[in-house]
């Protein structure tokens, strides 16, 4: 839709909606940028206070995966006149939890009557306007990381349905509320060089891929076997606990996208689904990767190397086992 729309020409705009990246970067001064994101959406799981930890976790990973530092962030709330107001509150209160781990201050937002409960945040954040990473500048020979588990969706989709086990609630729900703010400052760190960078949600590891390679002008091989996956993923899609969103994606993506015929059909599909506050796909230099790798996990990242970057050809993403 937004490509149907008269463009907008103005010099500041350093990262707009061209590339579909991850949020708006908005040039103020030589030194100083802003990082512009929104981002809202319907509970997943019952607890009130673990949806807002989501709802601010996911707002603020639209901030991280372009290089920035989240500062300031505006609630959005819709909720029911006839609510209970406890819920509201403790909603509000996790999310707030989030934004001050994050060192991000609420400084306002908006609320309607709605009868669906929706929450999320716009949220601003800061950068150097020649540290900007974005999703469209990965190189042929880079290498891939990953830093989260695959399966949020197709687990959040178990648990609307009574039927996911508590050990795939507790990991997912610890996924979902983990910041991306610990492999970003090892990002920001300057030590490595990594090219391009986006965050993983609702178009899913393959959708996401998508972008970065046709931003790039580039073509990723990924290796389906070495991507992390949730306790309870498999078995969510075994169980055809499928979300819409993950059809959708499948529907989207999927042309550009062949996959070995070794790779397992339930993996592949899990390669399709749409996260909640996933991880960074990362795409560093060769000689940095090993090192990169490292240092993520001695910062408490579950980071894997999932693949690589290679000149543009035909099919965009290769899936081998």
């Amino acid at each position: 839709m937004l490509g149907k729309l008269a463009r907008q020409h103005d010099p500041n705009v350093l990262v707009g909606f061209d590339t579909a990246d991850d949020a708006g970067v908005y040039q103020l001064t030589p030194e100083l940028a802003l990082v512009q994101t929104a981002d809202f959406f319907t509970p997943i799981v019952d607890d009130p206070y673990v949806f807002g930890q989501i709802a601010a976790t996911n707002a603020l990973s639209d901030v991280y995966a372009m290089g920035g530092r989240p500062v300031s962030a505006l609630t959005l709330v819709c909720f029911p006149e006839s609510g209970d107001p406890a819920i509201l509150e403790q909603m509000l209160a996790g999310g707030l939890s989030k934004m001050v781990e994050a060192g991000c201050t609420i400084i306002g937002g908006h609320s309607i009557r709605d009868e669906e409960i929706k929450l999320g945040y716009s949220v601003t954040g800061t950068i150097h306007p020649g540290k900007v990473l974005k999703n469209s500048a990965a190189q042929a020979g880079d290498r891939l990381i990953f830093t989260k588990a695959l399966g949020t969706g197709v687990i959040s989709t178990a648990i609307k349905r009574g039927e996911a086990d508590f050990t795939w609630i507790r990991a997912a729900v610890r996924a979902m509320t983990m910041l991306n703010k610990a492999p970003a400052d090892v990002l920001g760190s300057g030590k490595f060089a990594v090219h391009s960078l986006t965050d993983v949600t609702g178009f899913g590891l393959l959708g996401h891929a998508r972008e970065m390679a046709a931003g790039s002008g580039v073509s990723l091989r990924i290796r389906a076997s070495q991507v992390p996956l949730l306790p309870g993923a498999l078995e969510c899609v075994r169980a055809n606990f499928i979300p819409g969103g993950l059809k959708s994606n499948r529907q989207f993506s999927e042309s550009c996208v062949a996959a070995d015929a070794a790779v397992p059909a339930d993996l592949l599909t899990l390669l399709y689904d749409p996260q909640t506050a996933g991880g960074l796909l990362i795409a560093v230099a060769e000689a940095d990767a090993e090192e990169l790798e490292a240092e993520l996990q001695r910062a408490g990242v579950d980071a894997a190397a999932i693949g690589e970057v290679v000149p543009k050809q035909k099919p965009l993403i290769k899936v081998t086992a």
